[in-house]
């Protein structure tokens, strides 16, 4: 969306020649404008200056809210600072992308006095007075370096470190740098993408970004500006100084870090960084610059209120002797903050009640837009009328489609733009698909400009956020298997993973996996056999014995093991043939509404989203009954799909009921479901315990009838009373949440209408590919971009940090849950937080209170009139409030590891940095399962954790949920990876059977084809240590290389590689040649290649020469029965390749075929 067409007209609106007039003359005015016209009046000022312009606003929320409003005026000029969000005074590891947007936007102020664009930067006050970097110090780094510079490579790395940049193995995120051999590998912050310099000596020959995911190239570039990767660069005086006012603490730990502050290094930056460094934003604002304030008077009480915060959280720690009462705030106080504002000359204090009748003091003519709660014809007749009368009006809709229908039936013609034209002439209505939250109408000097929303439309704004992206991480070797590790291998059974050890065979070097047995025996693993090896995964709790070498042990487990998948895959296969033959609705193709619903969504899909969302189009389509699972991680996107799906099923007439698990998530569903079918003729309901007896017979009475589109309920829709006059889809929201009687009920469901199921405990991808054709299952497996990890803190119940952290969420205008899972005793919890924060406002949330006020108390914390809420586990089940971003859960060692699981993903729901506070009794030694499951929960904070190896317990109960709780005591006997490759083979023989046909080669047929083609050749073939120093690094490129099923596959690998790691060293080409052979060979029914008395012999006792039609061979070639031999000296240096040559013609092909 782009608004700035209209910046020329709105820049003539009386009196704005007069403000600027006076802020270029130096002086500080103060402009009275309507909320919703802030935006584009800071967008006017900074169009006029041409100069770096700084808005400060009371609240971090405000500032993010206010940026992607900035956007529409300004595009990518618009900036935010954003605020470090961790408590005062703590060691807790920081939001490290909070510090590098900072430098992002402070490097932007200082290019544009270089002749760089200069930005608007929108920062909360809590921002712009948290210390940070001195202007000096954002030279820091290497700076620019172009292709064809001279640049001493130990002299780069150097820098760089100097710089703050972490030296790792494999970059992966902002503020990382690595070095293999003449490459240097850096993610500068600021940086879309991390990039690679290539030297030739100490010549810069190349310099690419590069993909995180894939490590691959994306683009050449001919220059790259490096600068510091860190805030903190506290000179040797400032420590010193900083040591002075620490010392009196009697902390064992503050004075390990006062020797260190008095040695000149930094301890712990996160915490000693801010309180070293004095300057902020306003140190980096040129004279020139300009600076606006957003009401000063809440300005000025905001930091107030921080100050406070940071004192009683300092006397706090004094009292502890943790810190002394002269330690300095990580932030400018009130009085120094104001002193440096009142210094800054060209200002403008925006102010909703300024009037401008007080001195040095304008009143911007912006009055708020007429507003209309969903009478759109009465709307679309107003702006006919203004029209006519010559106004501009622009409408910002997320239903820009719908509008624009009810517009032209009432005489309006109205394009749908993405930017408005340059000039927009007098009497135009252009729509704009996107959303901003407020609407205005103002008299410009040449005529009116009215500017509409879905605020005054429909009377609600569901905001586009445009959330930034992160640096997703690979894939680990072995779902991160770890020396000491259970593992299974698929031939020799379970074992411990002893680790990489490397041996040398017939005088070459070769690496191995390190498998130990019982009774200590050892079994190595050649390199290029890992895929034969998986971290062993079974339900939770259960610790698998390993299995015994030369005994019969494995062969019965696997054979017992067989005979179960052989039941639950006939089981399987039964369903879906019966499906099969079941006919069902065919629905059409997208009608125009259901593109404007999709395009209405206000968050950007992922790629994930996108391919379920075509799975279950086509499914609905296709004329058999839709069963399909939706499974994916708390939080990423499964209800819109449900939602799509629905308003697909209604438009064609059929009725749509909605299953839940719980009353609060019923209404949770309504509000969503309503929201985003708005505007659109879709009846809506729900029912559930929320209701009385006689609202509950009218809904009943009404979906019998048809009156009802979308009914939403809980296990009351499945009563057998309920009916539907025409019922097309049902959606299953936690199927594993209803009882056996249920599930039975919707078993036959499935058999007579359409069914998607929700899920999010995670199905492993093991399994969904095992399933493929039988149950048909989408994973969502990619985070919403801009989605952060959850902070997750794991620690004894302390009064002290409950305050604190209820206070730092109050601080940045969010609000937290809080946890505590006995009814019985909440009460007294709830006393205890109002005593313990007066400032907030508490209410209780639990099952047993009455419907109507359960309902009213959701509904009233939803609309933030509650800062806590003190509740019961009924937040667990897909409650959405982007605001809530504490969470803390007394007695956490209590709950179940779904559980908390499950909890956690109630916050992190939006932009900002999410925190969960796990608390255990003090004094109480927590049992070992409780231990795990905290650690558990703990470790796992990445996103999408739920399909990690962390969480694969959860993983166990998904397959329960799909199999049959049964069928856990099998997967424990061999592991859950092998379990899932013996179902798939079982699977895929009853379906080819049925169906009249050979099975499909399954991929693990493919690998054990492959592996049959011995190769003993005298080569050291590994990967150097030199090459990939590290470990983890070096075992999934391993891994990488024993999944390569075709040469087209190993010559891609092959230039990838060298790509990421440079040249490839010799013992690598081998190995690689190695894989080559193998392929080759198989495709020509090659049993073995070895060296033999100076001889290459190549044998094949499964297909023997004599009795093949050969083609010629190579003279030198002696052909035998079953063998063929060749002079290995007379084949030269290149002798691999033409061992590769010749069995390319014995496949009979001009090339490499893959197998």
């Amino acid at each position: 969306m782009d608004l700035q067409s209209l910046l020329p007209v709105l820049q003539t609106v009386d009196p704005l020649t007069e403000v600027f007039a006076r802020i270029d003359g130096g002086a500080t005015v103060r402009v009275g404008v309507l909320d919703a016209a802030k935006p584009v009046t800071t967008a006017l000022l900074w169009r006029h200056s041409r100069r770096p312009l700084l808005l400060i606003v009371p609240r971090e929320n405000d500032a993010q809210a206010l940026v992607e409003q900035m956007r529409a005026w300004v595009g990518d000029a618009a900036m935010h600072f954003p605020a470090h969000h961790e408590i005062a005074y703590t060691r807790q590891a920081p939001d490290d992308e909070v510090g590098w947007r900072r430098i992002d936007a402070l490097a932007r102020i200082a290019l544009a006095s270089s002749g760089g664009a200069p930005p608007l930067v929108v920062a909360s006050v809590a921002a712009a007075a948290q210390h940070t970097l001195r202007p000096a110090d954002l030279g820091r780094g290497p700076g620019k370096i172009a292709r064809g510079d001279r640049v001493s490579f130990e002299g780069l790395a150097g820098s760089l470190v100097e710089a703050g940049y972490a030296m790792v193995s494999l970059v992966q995120a902002p503020g990382e740098a690595a070095r293999r051999g003449g490459l240097m590998d850096v993610f500068p912050p600021g940086l879309d993408s991390p990039v690679r310099i290539e030297f030739f000596g100490p010549e810069v020959e190349s310099i690419r970004t590069f993909s995180i995911e894939t490590q691959r190239t994306i683009a050449q570039l001919d220059e790259v500006r490096i600068g510091p990767a860190t805030e903190w660069f506290p000179s040797r005086e400032e420590m010193g100084r900083l040591a002075t006012l620490l010392e009196g603490s009697r902390d064992r730990t503050t004075l390990d870090d006062l020797s260190q502050l008095r040695a000149g290094r930094l301890p712990s930056p996160p915490m000693y960084g801010p309180l070293a460094a004095t300057a902020t934003i306003l140190d980096h604002l040129r004279g020139d610059s300009v600076l606006v304030l957003d009401e000063p008077e809440a300005l000025d009480a905001a930091l107030t209120d921080l100050d406070e915060l940071v004192t009683e959280r300092r006397n706090d720690l004094v009292q502890r002797g943790e810190l002394t009462a002269r330690t300095p705030f990580p932030h400018a106080p009130l009085d120094v903050w104001r002193g440096a504002v009142d210094g800054h000359r060209r200002r403008a204090d925006l102010g909703r009640w300024v009037t401008g009748a007080e001195a040095n003091a304008f009143r911007l003519p912006f009055r708020a837009a007429d507003a209309y709660a969903g009478r759109l014809t009465d709307a679309a007749k107003d702006t006919y009328r203004q029209q006519q009368r010559g106004d501009r009006v622009v409408v910002v809709t997320q239903q820009a489609q719908r509008y624009r229908e009810v517009l032209a039936e009432n005489g309006v013609e109205a394009p749908v733009l993405e930017h408005l034209p340059l000039p927009v002439p007098r009497g135009t209505v252009h729509l704009l698909q996107d959303a901003l939250p407020e609407g205005w109408i103002v008299q410009s000097g040449s005529g009116p400009v009215g500017l509409m929303t879905d605020r005054e439309l429909f009377g609600f704004v569901k905001q586009r956020r445009t959330l930034r992206t992160r640096a997703s991480h690979r894939s680990r070797f072995l779902a991160e298997v770890s020396p000491g590790d259970f593992v299974v291998h698929a031939d020799h059974g379970i074992a411990r993973f002893g680790g990489i050890v490397r041996r040398e065979v017939e005088g070459e070097q070769r690496d191995y996996l390190e498998l130990r047995y019982a009774g200590d025996d050892k079994l190595y693993v050649p390199v290029d056999q890992v895929d034969r090896v998986s971290r062993y995964s079974g339900p939770a709790g259960h610790a698998p014995r390993l299995t015994r070498l030369g005994t019969q042990e494995w062969s019965r487990a696997r054979q017992r093991v067989r005979g179960a998948v052989q039941i639950v895959a006939a089981d399987l296969v039964r369903l879906y043939a019966a499906r099969q033959m079941l006919p069902g609705h065919a629905y059409g193709p997208d009608t125009q509404w259901q593109r404007e619903l999709e395009e209405s969504f206000p968050y950007e899909e992922t790629e994930d989203q996108i391919t379920a969302i075509t799975a279950v189009k086509e499914d609905m389509e296709s004329p058999r009954p839709m069963d399909r699972v939706i499974c994916g991680d708390v939080g990423f996107g499964k209800t819109e799909i449900a939602v799509r799906a629905a308003f697909k099923a209604v438009q064609e007439g059929y009725q749509v009921a909605v299953l839940v698990p719980t009353t609060v998530l019923a209404q949770q569903h309504l509000r969503t479901f309503s929201e985003r079918l708005a505007g659109f003729p879709v009846r809506i309901d729900v029912i559930s315990r929320f209701r009385s007896d006689a609202e509950a017979r009218a809904i009943i009475q009404r979906a019998r009838a048809g009156e009802i589109d979308i009914l939403i309920g809980t296990h009351r829709l499945l009563d057998p009373s309920m009916e539907f006059q025409n019922l097309g889809l049902v959606v299953i929201d936690e199927e594993q949440r209803f009882g056996v009687t249920h599930k039975e009920r919707l078993k036959r469901m499935r058999l007579e209408v359409d069914v998607l199921t929700l899920s999010a405990t995670p199905i492993p991808r093991t399994l969904h590919m095992a399933l493929t054709g039988i149950r048909d299952m989408s994973m969502i497996e990619t985070a919403p971009a801009g989605r952060q990890p959850v902070q997750t803190f794991v620690m004894e119940t302390d009064d002290a940090i409950v305050r604190e952290a209820i206070l730092h969420e109050l601080e940045r205008g969010g609000q937290i849950y809080m946890v505590h899972n006995r009814v019985r005793t909440i009460d007294d919890l709830a006393d205890h937080v109002r005593k313990l924060v007066p400032e907030a406002r508490v209410v209780i949330g639990h099952g047993q209170m009455p419907e109507s006020v359960l309902k009213s108390v959701m509904e009233r914390f939803s609309e933030g009139e509650f800062d806590v809420l003190v509740c019961t586990t009924i937040i667990e089940s897909g409650i959405d409030i982007p605001n809530v971003n504490t969470l803390i859960v007394d007695r956490a060692d209590m709950f179940g590891l779904a559980q908390m699981y499950q909890l956690r993903g109630r916050v992190g729901r939006g932009a900002n940095q999410a925190y969960a506070y796990l608390l255990h009794q003090k004094n109480r030694v927590l049992t070992e399962e409780a231990q795990a499951r905290l650690a558990t929960i703990f470790e796992a904070s990445e996103l999408g954790a739920g399909f990690q190896v962390a969480l694969r317990d959860l993983e166990i109960r998904g397959a329960g949920n799909l199999l049959g709780a049964e069928q856990s005591g099998n997967i424990a006997s061999v592991g859950f990876d092998l379990y899932t490759e013996m179902l798939g083979e079982a699977v895929e023989e009853l379906r080819a059977s049925h169906e009249h046909r050979a099975p499909n080669v399954l991929p693990h047929e493919t690998r054990d084809a492959l592996r049959a083609v011995v190769i003993d050749l005298p080569l050291p073939s590994y990967i150097p240590e030199s090459y990939a120093p590290d470990i983890e690094g070096r075992l999934a490129l391993y891994q990488r290389i024993a999944g390569l099923r075709s040469t087209e596959e190993v010559e891609a690998l092959v230039q990838e590689t060298a790509d990421r790691f440079g040249a490839l060293p010799e013992a690598l080409a081998n190995l690689l040649a190695i894989v080559r052979l193998r392929i080759v060979g198989a495709t020509a029914g090659i049993g073995a290649i070895r060296i033999e008395g100076g001889e290459v012999l190549i044998t094949s006792e499964r297909r023997p020469f004599g009795e093949r039609l050969l083609p010629r061979l190579p003279t030198g070639v002696r052909l035998g029965r079953n063998q063929i031999r060749m002079d290995r000296a007379a084949l030269g240096e290149q002798w691999l390749a033409a061992i590769e040559m010749l069995l390319t013609l014995l496949a009979g092909a001009r090339a490499p075929m893959a197998v």
